[in-house]
């Protein structure tokens, strides 16, 4: 049997498996499946170079699934490649079992979960980057996508990042097959539109009959050719492919084939072909970046500096004592100041521009690789890439994120800028740690912290300048952790960033009323240091929470949460973000809102009955 009849052979095969599976679950996406059996036969037997027998292998290939929903296709892979069984092959979507409705790192050669369209070309253009210019090795990307996808933004915004970058070790197959969910796609079959516009990009585009082998074998050879650019193997395919009841039918998607038994012997019946896929034959190993030392800045006792500055400057000393510690930024780094980053370390600085899915989504692909990712915009603009943070928890990927000019404080550029659902939304994220700095000197012990935690790590940092409170040497920080900063036995202040300042205010104005109010900076929001809240509400009358948030999911609902199931009665009063901002200076917007140490302190009298 020759390469090309094998390659049809194996293809049947994909597509049997795949309704097998399907069928077996009682659900998924067979027909999305077939539609792309053809590409990946090809692909399989002679473009990819994997070491199934070791996944962490370095110097692989990498595939990555952006249309999630073809898992079946993606297993029936593994078990044409034997790294799963026919056994495994039909616990499909079943509970307990690793090959879940779409893919995840469960299953060890899976680098991401793709289960949200439009994620996993973005992901691969972070592999690849991370590949050529952080490992310097030469293996490729591979990048199933389904036309459907080819309308989410982040798709775009991967075009034009991998076009600008020359990453000519990505390739992407996109799967044209004209059928979406509900009905046709926007431009059906027609690949010029498709090429052109990833021509604009800066692409190569390789336009196939996406069910003959030897255009798609002459393509992969092309594709595998590098010129600078990436390529996009663009293959006009029928979904439900090589079985008539469903092949290119509507109202076919996510749905096993109405006659499991008849489908399968249209196609062949059932075959156990397996792959020997190539190895990777390169004598390399990544490179790795030397520490070339640097001393954790120190900020002096009282001196005044914005949270986002000692950022900048601590993730630059993490940088020169941590070789693999990079740094990404969304075209603010002058703001964030991860620009200090830049010049002490231009090698491991990437822009992202204005481009935060691609931001995330590059994080995410390099943390793939086993470098630590830190990428920092406004708080605000995060919200726009949530999707990609709610799927790197479900990738168990490891990143950190900094959110720079949060809450009304910024001032006057008003709400469109202010970042007040941050702590909300990082609080939502699986295993996550969401940490809000007071001062300078515990924003470097933080971002030393974060470097060590698992997990999405998120730091809320604050645009104006702030007194510094703790000592350069002070190292009682924590993840889980808080700090009391005065001591009282009438009623507990909880603040944090700009917050904590006022609290502090309001303290002092309490005690010249006789009322001792015992201060916490509640840095750690997420996981809360609920010892910490649970005592002082044991031991003094009532608390008072200030947050320069609103008032859903940020810091007050946090000290809620610690005394939820305690049977601890002491009142609580939250103190947020009520109204919607508008411009002002810090000052008026703080009290506007009824978070500075005037309305703190009216808060606590009240609470008092004083």
């Amino acid at each position: 049997m020759d390469d090309l009849s094998f390659r049809t052979d194996l293809a049947q095969q994909l597509r049997v498996d795949s309704v097998r599976a399907s069928d077996a679950a009682g659900s998924g996406h067979p027909t999305s499946s077939m539609s792309a059996a053809d590409l990946l036969a090809a692909l399989l037997d002679g473009h990819l170079r994997l070491d199934f027998g070791k996944p962490d292998d370095p110097r692989n290939d990498h595939l990555i699934f952006s249309k999630g929903h073809a898992s079946p296709l993606y297993y029936s892979v593994l078990k044409a490649a034997g790294a799963i069984d026919d056994e495994e092959l039909l616990t499909f979507r079943k509970f307990g079992s690793r090959l879940e409705g779409h893919p995840t790192p469960r299953v060890p050669w899976t680098d991401v979960a793709t289960g949200s369209l439009g994620q996993g070309l973005p992901i691969g253009v972070g592999v690849a980057l991370a590949a050529r210019d952080l490992d310097r090795l030469r293996n490729r990307v591979w990048v199933l996508c389904g036309d459907s996808e080819m309308t989410e933004g982040s798709v775009w915004e991967a075009l034009e990042h991998a076009g600008h970058a020359g990453l000519d070790n990505l390739v992407a197959l996109v799967d044209v097959n004209r059928l979406g969910q509900t009905g046709e796609t926007m431009h059906g079959w027609d690949l010029e539109v498709y090429s052109a516009r990833f021509h604009a990009a800066g692409w190569r585009t390789l336009l196939v009959d996406g069910h003959e082998p030897e255009q798609i074998e002459t393509a992969m050879q092309e594709a595998t050719t590098p010129d600078g650019r990436p390529v996009a193997i663009l293959a006009a395919t029928k979904k439900g492919k090589g079985v008539a009841a469903v092949e290119d039918q509507p109202g076919k998607h996510g749905k096993p084939l109405p006659d499991a038994a008849e489908a399968i012997e249209e196609l062949g019946g059932a075959r156990d072909l397996r792959v020997e896929v190539a190895k990777p034959t390169e004598d390399a190993v990544p490179h790795t970046f030397s520490a070339t030392g640097g001393a954790a800045p120190e900020f002096e006792l009282g001196s005044e500096v914005a949270t986002r500055k000692a950022y900048g400057q601590a993730l630059t000393a993490l940088g020169g004592r941590r070789g693999d510690v990079v740094a990404l930024d969304g075209e603010v780094s002058n703001s964030t100041f991860s620009e200090v980053f830049r010049e002490a370390h231009p090698e491991r600085y990437f822009e992202m521009y204005i481009a935060e899915q691609q931001m995330l989504a590059t994080a995410v692909g390099m943390q793939v690789r086993g470098w630590t990712p830190f990428a920092s915009t406004f708080a605000a603009f995060l919200s726009r890439a949530y999707d990609f943070v709610r799927m790197a928890a479900v990738s168990r990927a490891t990143l950190n994120l900094m959110g720079s000019h949060a809450g009304v404080a910024i001032g006057e550029d008003g709400p469109s800028q202010m970042g007040l659902e941050d702590l909300a939304a990082f609080r939502a994220v699986h295993g996550s740690t969401v940490l809000y700095p007071s001062d300078a000197n515990q924003t470097v012990r933080l971002v030393e912290l974060m470097a060590e935690q698992e997990g999405i790590s998120y730091l809320r940092t604050s645009r104006g300048a702030l007194p510094v409170l703790y000592a350069p040497d002070d190292a009682d920080f924590r993840i889980g952790g808080s700090r009391t900063l005065r001591e009282g036995d009438d009623i507990t202040l909880i603040g944090a960033g700009v917050t904590l300042h006022e609290a502090l205010r309001a303290a002092e104005q309490l005690s010249v009323a006789g009322i001792q109010a015992r201060v916490i900076d509640l840095y750690s929001i997420k996981p809360v240091d609920v010892d910490a809240v649970r005592g002082a509400a044991v031991e003094t009358q009532a608390i008072i929470t200030a947050e320069d948030h609103w008032p859903e999911g940020g810091l007050g609902e946090a000290v809620l949460s610690a005394l939820a199931g305690s049977g601890i009665a002491t009142p609580v009063r939250q103190l947020a973000v009520r109204e919607m901002p508008g411009s002002g200076s810090p000052a008026q917007l703080l009290h506007q809102a009824g978070i500075d140490a005037e309305a703190i302190a009216g808060a606590a009298r009240k609470v008092l009955g004083r």
